[in-house]
């Protein structure tokens, strides 16, 4: 099982990209409203708590010296601090006023100027100053400021007094959480409708798609005849268009290519059964011949034993282009009967003069289902090639399998080249340039695994040391 393995199908690629661009844009948009809204919320809770802060600080009555120096800290008293302080709080507030040595805080103050940063305090003695802080899990705004007066000469100097303002965030920052919660809630609803949009999209454009593998499969399984409705006028439609134009003309080209074929071997079928007449009566005279030849000159008995061998080659050629037709044309029939295969084979060996050149070796009274005259061109084909391009001795065995009857025939010669044994089973294939002129067709292999074949049969074709071995394989029937 790959966990990490990619997804590879067209459809799954298709909804996968749009899910992406659709949840990068639902992404970029939330985000970047969410960054407007918080920043636009936060500066107005600003704007406003330092608004209100400075205009409190300006109206402020505490009695100011006559004198350009600071106040003297005689001159305010605890009630005065404790008014500005009041006078400073609010809702969600608290006030820390700093003038001296003495420290006044709001009504319900919880925070101190242990919560005020160092550099805040420092830039503080000198204008005003706001932060946002995080104090005990809790968002704040923190202002702070040194109050200034006016003096007699126009002067703006410092009063010593130093104000702390702490503004509570945390309305802002629920109201931020509940954007926040929006915002996922919507992206979930964005996520389920491109989730929703592109499961439909790729269903309408992979279904065309679909439609032409299904027929790109049929043609490639011989139904020619194959089209498709073409809607539209996209690269889809053209696409099918294209599909059923290529469809029309490859029928064309199978229907013309099939009618040659047909012609083909009908011709060969009938040149072969035409040649038949002929070669039977030069066969006649080549046995008048034969029994001559002794008698003749010897150049005479020489052409005469030429004409008779080649006679005998085209007989042998005439009938397995007979056979090759009936076979290419279906008309050939298996005739299956129950067959003692010991009989069968010595009858085969028997009948072609073979007898005392191949080793027979099969248990007796093995019987099998099989066309005892196709089971003849087998094994005749087989131990014939053996004969003519092996070396002795040339041995057949048969046994009964669990699976069927196998048929082995081995030499001893030299061994097909390992090169040719994906060809040996090719028509008019010859191994060698030396055999062009030898006594077999080319078709005989062909013909035994035909044959085979037709019992629902196999053979193959394997190297010795020495020699070649044939199986053939028979399945019960």
């Amino acid at each position: 099982m790959n966990v990490g393995r990619r997804p590879t199908g067209l459809r799954a690629r298709l909804v996968i990209t749009f899910i992406l661009v659709a949840v990068t844009a639902s992404a970029l948009v939330a985000g970047i409203g969410y960054q407007l809204v918080r920043r636009a919320l936060l500066e107005r809770a600003e704007n406003g708590a330092i608004s209100d802060v400075r205009d409190i600080l300006q109206r402020i009555s505490i009695p100011i010296g006559t004198s350009d120096l600071l106040w003297p800290a005689s001159a305010v008293s605890e009630n005065d601090l404790a008014n500005l302080a009041e006078s400073l709080d609010g809702p969600d507030r608290q006030v820390i006023l700093k003038y001296g040595d003495r420290e006044r805080l709001s009504n319900g103050t919880t925070l101190g100027l242990d919560d005020v940063p160092v550099e805040l305090r420092l830039k503080a003695a000198s204008r005003l100053v706001h932060q946002r802080l995080l104090i005990r899990n809790e968002p704040w705004l923190l202002i702070g400021t040194q109050v200034h007066r006016l003096t007699k000469t126009g002067a703006v100097r410092p009063t010593g007094m130093t104000v702390f303002v702490f503004v509570s965030l945390k309305e802002e920052d629920g109201v931020l959480a509940r954007l926040r919660t929006a915002l996922a809630q919507s992206s979930g609803i964005t996520l389920a409708i491109a989730l929703t949009v592109a499961l439909v999209s790729a269903r309408s454009v992979l279904l065309p798609v679909r439609r032409l593998g299904d027929a790109a499969r049929a043609l490639g399984a011989g139904r020619l005849d194959t089209r498709l409705p073409v809607h539209g006028r996209d690269e889809l439609a053209g696409l099918t268009a294209t599909f059923n134009d290529t469809a029309s003309a490859l029928e064309q080209t199978v229907s013309e290519l099939r009618a040659l074929e047909a012609m083909s071997r009908r011709f060969v079928a009938d040149v072969s059964h035409e040649l038949r007449t002929p070669l039977t009566a030069m066969t006649a005279v080549t046995d008048m011949l034969t029994e001559e030849a002794q008698r003749l000159p010897p150049d005479a008995g020489k052409a005469v034993d030429i004409v008779v061998r080649e006679i005998n080659r085209l007989r042998v050629l005439v009938e397995h282009l007979i056979e090759a037709s009936r076979l290419d044309s279906g008309t050939a029939v298996l005739v299956r009967e129950n067959v003692d295969v010991g009989v069968a084979l010595a009858d085969c060996l028997e009948i072609r003069g073979w007898t005392g050149r191949v080793r027979l070796e099969v248990a007796r009274g093995l019987s099998f289902s099989l066309d005892p005259r196709r089971f003849d061109v087998i094994v005749a084909n087989l131990v014939g090639n053996a004969l003519i391009h092996g070396a002795p001795p040339v041995s057949v065995t048969a046994r009964r399998l669990r699976s069927g009857l196998e048929v082995r025939v081995r030499d001893r010669g030299q061994g097909i080249p390992r090169e040719a044994l994906p060809h040996v089973f090719e028509r008019f294939y010859k191994v060698g340039a030396g055999r062009a002129r030898s006594e077999g067709s080319g078709l005989g292999l062909s013909i035994a695994k035909a044959n085979a074949e037709l019992h629902g049969g196999t053979i193959r074709v394997e190297l010795c040391d020495p020699g070649t071995r044939f199986t053939v394989w028979i399945p019960h029937p």
